[in-house]
């Protein structure tokens, strides 16, 4: 009989090996043999600093949401993204003799490569829901595509990671819808965040020379715009809102040159790790 399933974080630990209700897990990977190359792993690096930046803002939240059942909710967002960062910080570790630690608690503000829409503050929740909507259409395309990589960590990872960014996306679209139809007030202040935020999604469409080393171990970021216009373009009419005339503002997370919100976000994230180097509980 096979036993090769039966149990995660052995030293023959492989995305190659996982199956449905099997997921990889980042302990997995942090022991796995199989290491990214240099190129792979900067491309992780940015799928993980988008999400761990995000996942930190929706933390916040926490104690704070308009009603219980958020706390709950966007809290639960936050844990599932907090994953993803940490799959793809642990893999792209793999490169460097890295471990996902270093990675998210000892890279300076100039290292990430976060996009500047997850930097920015949550504002009233709904520009927290207005970012979730135009982060989480992207993270269902990004996930869904990259599935199909021909790197097997990065589409193992991505596999399970589109299974709950869907949930996401509902969560996002269902808010839209009900602040968007509901009071003059909900729909006023859901224009006024589509109207900050919206400038910043072009970000997201923007290919590298990154992508051209990438192949079809990647995912060309313009490759998923025409698809991510359509689907939010429904969302916000059904909601009765419109996509705002607003020019793309000049962003460069991928360059690490960010916006003033993210040296507040690792001063916060990062001050225990640097305080007590190596402490565990």
């Amino acid at each position: 009989m096979d036993h090769s399933l039966d149990a995660h974080g052995d030293a023959t630990a492989s995305a190659t090996r996982v199956t449905p209700g099997n997921a990889l897990r980042p302990e997995d990977i942090a022991i796995q043999q199989e290491r990214p190359g240099d190129t792979v792993a900067r491309y992780a690096v940015r799928l993980g600093d988008d999400s761990l930046i995000l996942s930190h803002r929706l933390s916040e939240w926490v104690s704070r949401a308009p009603e219980l059942e958020e706390d709950v909710a966007l809290g639960n967002i936050a844990l599932d993204l907090l994953g993803h960062a940490r799959s793809f910080l642990s893999y792209a570790g793999l490169a460097w003799d890295k471990t996902e630690d270093d990675l998210a608690y000892f890279r300076e503000e100039e290292e990430f490569r976060s996009l500047h829409l997850v930097e920015q503050p949550n504002g009233h929740f709904g520009v927290t829901i207005a970012r979730q909507l135009i982060v989480s259409i992207y993270q269902d395309l990004l996930y869904t595509a990259l599935a199909e990589s021909s790197d097997h960590t990065l589409a193992a990872i991505s596999a399970k990671a589109v299974k709950e960014v869907a949930y996401h996306r509902d969560h996002a679209v269902q808010w839209t819808l009900r602040l968007g139809r509901g009071t003059e007030e909900s729909a006023r202040r859901m224009r006024h965040a589509l109207e900050i935020l919206w400038p910043y999604a072009n970000e997201l469409f923007l290919d590298e020379p990154l992508h051209d080393e990438l192949g079809d171990a990647g995912v060309r970021p313009s490759a998923l715009k025409e698809a991510w216009e359509r689907d939010i373009t429904a969302v916000l009419e059904e909601a009765g809102l419109e996509i705002p005339q607003t020019k793309a503002a000049l962003c460069k997370g991928r360059q690490g040159e960010h916006s003033e919100h993210l040296g507040y976000i690792l001063a916060e994230m990062q001050v225990l790790a640097r305080k007590h180097p190596g402490a565990t509980w």
